[in-house]
């Protein structure tokens, strides 16, 4: 394991240590949870970012959904009986 010195605000260390006691949990267990989320959710936002980008430019052409994948779904949900 690597350590990382972050200077924080007071104001934002006060409060993550409130945290801390409140959930009986370290601090520095607390700050590398809310790393480890935000790194998660910039990937998850990257790769949603790829995909439109992709969407975007491949929209319509031979890269598009696979017209025969297509044409099976429709008639799989005109046979379907409605949900109730």
């Amino acid at each position: 394991m690597k350590n990382l010195h972050v200077p924080i605000p007071a104001e934002l260390h006060a409060s993550l240590r409130a945290e801390s006691k409140r959930v009986r949990r370290p601090t520095t267990a607390l700050a590398r949870q809310a790393i480890e989320s935000w790194l998660d959710q910039q990937r998850k936002l990257a790769r949603h970012a790829d995909i439109a980008a992709f969407a975007e430019q491949h929209g319509g052409t031979d890269l598009d959904l696979d017209s025969d994948l297509e044409q099976a779904s429709l008639e799989h949900f005109a046979d379907a009986e409605p949900e109730r």
